[in-house]
This record gives C-alpha cells, sequence and structure tokens, in this order.
C-alpha cells in the first residue's frame, strides 16, 4: 500500500529533516511527502531547507502546504507588510535573513537588506514558490493543514486565510466539524502533551516536535485511515 509521510515545521532544520527522509526510508515516487509548512525562521539553513522542498515538490511529487513563518518572509523580503518585518526578527526571522544574506555580523536591519538584495538577485524563485502554496490538501481520510480548522464554520474550506496558518484556540479544545482526520502542525506537541511526540488526539494528530526550539523533528507514516507509524529524529545544526 502507498505510504503518506507527513512532516511539518521543518524551521530551516536541514540535517534533521534529511535524517528524517532517511529514517523514514522515503522512496520518491512510490511514498507521497505531504509538508505541512514552516519551512524558515528559527534554524540556521532556511536557504536550503526551502530549495530542497522545491525539488520534492517539482521532481517528486511532494506537496507542500503553506505556513505562518513562509508567508511572513515573503512579506517581509517583498516589503509587503510593516506588522510582518515588526514580527520578523522576534519570531526567529534573523536566522533566516543569515541564510539568505550569507552574512552573521551587523544589526538585524543590516542583515535584512542583504537578504533582500541577494532574493532579489538570486532567490526571487523561492519567494514565488513560498507565496503559491496552497492552505490544505484533503484526501479520503484526511485533511492535511499547518494550523488547523476553525470549529465556528461549518464549511472549514471558507474559513479566513489567518485560521489555516495561526489558530491554535478554539482549534484544539474542541471538536472538529469534519469527518475526517485533522494533521497539523503549527502548535508544538511539548505544548499540548507535554512531550515531543506525536499527539493523537480526538479527529486530530499534530505532529509538530520542536525541532528549532532544540526538541526533535516528527514524521508520521500514514497506511490507512488508522494505520499509523512514527519516526523522530532529534535537533542537530
Amino acid at each position: 500500500m502507498k505510504r503518506t509521510l507527513v512532516v511539518s515545521d521543518i524551521h530551516g532544520c536541514y540535517s534533521p529533516f534529511n535524517d528524517l527522509l532517511e529514517l523514514m526510508n522515503y522512496r520518491p515516487g512510490e511514498d507521497q511527502l505531504i509538508l505541512l509548512g514552516d519551512y524558515v525562521d528559527r534554524g540556521p539553513r532556511s536557504r536550503e531547507v526551502v530549495e530542497q522542498i522545491i525539488g520534492l515538490v517539482e521532481k517528486d511529487g511532494a506537496i507542500a502546504i503553506q505556513g505562518n513563518h513562509d508567508e511572513r518572509l515573503v512579506d517581509v523580503m517583498l516589503e509587503r507588510s510593516e506588522q510582518a518585518l515588526m514580527k520578523f526578527s522576534g519570531h526567529g526571522g534573523r536566522q533566516t535573513a543569515e541564510s539568505y544574506a550569507g552574512i552573521r555580523q551587523g544589526t538585524i536591519d543590516h542583515v535584512i537588506e542583504r537578504a533582500k538584495q541577494n532574493i532579489q538577485q538570486h532567490y526571487m524563485h523561492h519567494m514565488n514558490f513560498l507565496d503559491e502554496l496552497p492552505y490544505y490538501h484533503e484526501d479520503e481520510h484526511f485533511i492535511y493543514v499547518h494550523a488547523g480548522l476553525n470549529p465556528s464554520f461549518l464549511n472549514w474550506r471558507e474559513q479566513p486565510t489567518r485560521d489555516f496558518l495561526y489558530i491554535k484556540e478554539p482549534f484544539l479544545s474542541r471538536p472538529t466539524v469534519v469527518n475526517k482526520t485533522v494533521v497539523f502542525g503549527h502548535t508544538k506537541t511539548i505544548d499540548i502533551q507535554g512531550n515531543a511526540g506525536i499527539w493523537f488526539g480526538d479527529g486530530k494528530i499534530g505532529i509538530d516536535g520542536g525541532c528549532a526550539t532544540g526538541h526533535q523533528l516528527n514524521g508520521l507514516e500514514i497506511t490507512g485511515p488508522s494505520d499509523f507509524q512514527f519516526y523522530a529524529v532529534p535537533w542537530r545544526p
């Protein structure tokens, strides 16, 4: 049976991501890889992660979904939002700016300006890729999304874009209004259950292991509506 492999919140953790693909014995063309967003910020190698994910999508048929950090990076680098710029450095953006700028010294403003220059010259395809990513993916038994589904919307596809990217409550504490299991990232599982393993709730599966905050990167293998195996690799530079 074809495997679906799900990973979320890589956050610039390039080495753990590749460790995890190896641990899961990822087979391009045979397995369906689904990535639930937040490819950048906090970890040291965001540029390399984005480049790799572009290849996984274009060459291997992986499915990549947009996360809130991905949206924020594009807004900052394309100068689309002053609010995003204000939040950028406080939420791990400096590491991403350094990754694209190729420098680590200087003020955050200086590093961001260098990053903008490099992106305009060499990496606009990264920004276009992130900007055009979908907010969810759906198959026969599961809905895959970065943050979650707002239970106040009976037609979940009509919920605000921000909910797909940012929601925590009331999604985490209230029952869903869908008949499929929601697989999500965004909220670290250690904040839900006290450990960084995959969280299995009622109609929900949380997989953000908090790799970029020193915990682990989780991978979920799905081979049926209730057939799962999970993998984890620890953070390393």
